[in-house]
C-alpha cells in the first residue's frame, strides 16, 4: 500500500511596516528563499503603516502570493497585526519584523518542531535572533512584574540581578528549546486557533508589549510559548522605532502603564505609576547629566508631562477597560 503524503502546514506570514527602508525587501527576500518544504508560506501579508521612506513600493514575493495593505495613518502595530493576520486562513500565523532575515532553515526547523511532543499545548513558537556575526540576541522575556520594572529604572537589575531580574532572558539564560514566559515579536509564529481564541493582539497597544500582553492572555488560556534555539534569524532591531526619538520611550510609558493596570493588581500598578513619575525621570535625567548629554534634559522632561497628561485625561480608562 502506497503511505498517503504527508501534509505539510501552511502559514501566512504577517509583516507591518513602517519606514524599515531596504530592510523590509530583504526580509521578502529572505522568505522566498527559506526552505519551505515543512512549513509551506500560503501568503504573505505586508501592512504599511503609512510609511514616507518608499520602502512599501515595488513589492515582490517570487512565487509567494503577496497582498499589500496601504493604510492613510499610522495604526500602530498592534492594529497592523490583527489587519494582516485578517487577510489570511492558514492555520499558522508567521509575524516578521520587517528588519528580520530567516535563515534558509527557519521554517524547515519550527515545521520539524510543530510535528513533536509536547506540541499540542504550545500556542506560540519563537527562534534564537542573532546579529550579523550571528552571535546571540535577545530573544525571550520574562513577563514584567513591579520588582523587574523597578531594577529597570533604576539600575539594579545591572547591580543585583539576583534580587532585580531583568525584563528579557539574556542569551546565557537560555540552554537549549523550551517553554518560555514570552518570545519577542520579531519571529513570533501563532496558531490561528489561538489567535482567533484570544481575538488577537489587544489594539489598546500602540507600539510595544503587545507581544507580553498575547503570551500573558495565551497563558492563563492555558496556552504556552516556546523556544526553538535551532531556529534562528537575523534581527537588526529598531530600524523603525528608532526614528521616534524620545517619544519611543512614551510609547513605551504608556504600554507598561496599560499592561500593568489591564494584568496587575490595583496596588501594584498604582506603584508602578508612582515609580514611573518620580524614580524614573530622576534616574534618567541623572544620567544624562553625568554623561554629559544636555540635550537630552527637555525632551526627556516633555516626554514624562506628555505621558502624565495621557494618564490623566483618559489612559487610565483606557487601560482598564
Amino acid at each position: 500500500m502506497t503511505p498517503a503524503p504527508r501534509t505539510v502546514p501552511a502559514v501566512d506570514v504577517v509583516i507591518v511596516n513602517w519606514n524599515a527602508g531596504h530592510h523590509l525587501h530583504d526580509c521578502l527576500r529572505s522568505v522566498v528563499q527559506a526552505d519551505r518544504s515543512e512549513l509551506r508560506v500560503a501568503r504573505i501579508v505586508v501592512v504599511d503603516n503609512a510609511s514616507t521612506d518608499g520602502s512599501a513600493a515595488r513589492l515582490a514575493a517570487a512565487d509567494i502570493p503577496l497582498d499589500v495593505v496601504r493604510n492613510t495613518r499610522n495604526r500602530g502595530f498592534a492594529v497592523a497585526c490583527n489587519q494582516g493576520a485578517a487577510r489570511g486562513d492558514s492555520d499558522l500565523v508567521l509575524f516578521l519584523n520587517p528588519d528580520t532575515e530567516l535563515y534558509p532553515d527557519s521554517l524547515a526547523v519550527v515545521g520539524r518542531v510543530l510535528r513533536t511532543p509536547p506540541r499540542d499545548r504550545i500556542g506560540i513558537f519563537g527562534g534564537l535572533m542573532v546579529d550579523d556575526r550571528g552571535n546571540p540576541q535577545i530573544s525571550c522575556s520574562r513577563f514584567p512584574s513591579l520588582r523587574v520594572y523597578l531594577g529597570k529604572m533604576t539600575g539594579l537589575d545591572r547591580l543585583a540581578p539576583g534580587l532585580f531580574p531583568s525584563h528579557h532572558l539574556r542569551p546565557r539564560e537560555l540552554t537549549g528549546s523550551r517553554p518560555v514566559d514570552q518570545v519577542i515579536g520579531a519571529f513570533l509564529l501563532v496558531r490561528r486557533k489561538v489567535f482567533a481564541e484570544l481575538h488577537g493582539f489587544d489594539e489598546r497597544y500602540f507600539l510595544y508589549l503587545e507581544d507580553v500582553d498575547f503570551a500573558w492572555r495565551a497563558r492563563r488560556a492555558g496556552w504556552l510559548s516556546y523556544y526553538v534555539e535551532q531556529a534562528r534569524v537575523h534581527h537588526t532591531g529598531q530600524v523603525s522605532s528608532s526614528q521616534l526619538g524620545a517619544w519611543r520611550h512614551y510609547l513605551l510609558l504608556r504600554s507598561r502603564t496599560t499592561y500593568a493596570f489591564r494584568h496587575w493588581t490595583a496596588p501594584r500598578a498604582w506603584a508602578l505609576l508612582a515609580l514611573t513619575v518620580s524614580v524614573e525621570p530622576v534616574a534618567r535625567l541623572a544620567a544624562a547629566v553625568v554623561r554629559g548629554r544636555w540635550t537630552e534634559l527637555g525632551p526627556t522632561l516633555a516626554v514624562y508631562r506628555t505621558f502624565l497628561r495621557w494618564f490623566r485625561q483618559g489612559g487610565r480608562r483606557c487601560s482598564e477597560g
